[in-house]
């Protein structure tokens, strides 16, 4: 891979923090699986936005993968990184981490894909990396 694009992805990797409140939980005191892919897409958009320097919308997710219920009281870290790059378009993988305030250690929950389109001011497809 060109060493330029290496770099830009190296320096787009992104990571978010995040404290599960009340208000983000399911009926089961678990992270609502929607406020999860809100908080990773949020995160892949700005991995993507990071890389292109350009304007960028989410066109797809994909193997969104749930493994482990994120409780109520929990502090996530949301991890983005460029894994693919096309002419128009990247692809972002986005985990999420969890990890319970007051132990040591952390546990992977969550997994995910969303590719993003490189757009100009009339909405169409350009050149992701210049």
């Amino acid at each position: 891979m060109n060493p330029q694009i290496t770099e830009r992805i190296k320096n787009s990797e992104t990571h978010i923090f995040k404290a599960v409140f009340p208000n983000t939980t399911n009926h089961y005191d678990t992270l609502f699986g929607g406020t999860a892919l809100h908080m990773m897409d949020e995160a892949s958009f700005i991995c993507a936005t990071r890389f292109s320097r350009k304007k960028v919308v989410t066109v797809s997710t994909d193997k969104i993968d749930f493994t482990e219920p994120i409780p109520q009281g929990t502090l996530v870290e949301l991890i983005a990184n460029v894994i693919k790059v096309g002419n128009t378009s990247c692809v972002v993988q986005v985990d999420i981490f969890m990890e319970n305030m007051y132990e040591e250690g952390r546990k992977k929950a969550v997994t995910g894909l969303f590719t993003f389109v490189a757009i100009d001011d009339n909405k169409n497809p350009v050149k992701m990396v210049d």
